[in-house]
């Protein structure tokens, strides 16, 4: 599996208007919901259910809210910057400003944890998040992202 196979240019927010953690993952769950067979509302109930068992803000600026659904049939991922940063919780109480959304089906823990891992290392890459936060568009943002094409 490959990041252009689950990376839907419409789950892509390049400028979030929100400025705290459920405004954002309700702007998320409504652009991946594009891409996904779940509605909004049942996306971001189980990414704040997810959230209650700690923050997915992992620190350095980066979140990775995810979370499973029977509605989702495949591994599907969205994206949102956030230019003036989000206050999320994260480990090490700094704003947030990129974001990964990650839904996968109930019955995919293999393919969770693996899309889950290539994400935390391709935002170990200094140029990859610098590229992405200095990105102006949507179009921007999905070029740089489908660069790091990887297999997952």
């Amino acid at each position: 599996m490959k990041i252009s196979e689950i990376l839907n240019k419409d789950s892509i927010i390049a400028d979030l208007a929100s400025t705290h953690k459920n405004g954002v993952i309700k702007e998320l769950s409504q652009a991946i919901s594009k891409a996904s067979d779940a509605s909004p509302d049942d996306i971001a109930a189980v990414l704040m259910e997810r959230e209650t068992l700690g923050s997915t803000g992992i620190g350095g600026g980066i979140a990775i809210p995810h979370g499973k659904l029977n509605a989702v049939k495949s591994v599907t991922i969205g994206f949102g910057l956030s230019r003036g940063g989000v206050e999320y919780d994260a480990l090490d109480n700094r704003l947030v400003h990129i974001f990964f959304l990650l839904l996968t089906p109930e019955n995919s823990t293999g393919a969770h944890l693996k899309v889950l891992a290539q994400i935390s290392k391709l935002l170990k890459k200094t140029q990859f998040k610098t590229g992405l936060q200095a990105a102006m568009s949507v179009d921007e943002i999905y070029d740089i992202i489908m660069e790091q094409n990887e297999e997952f």
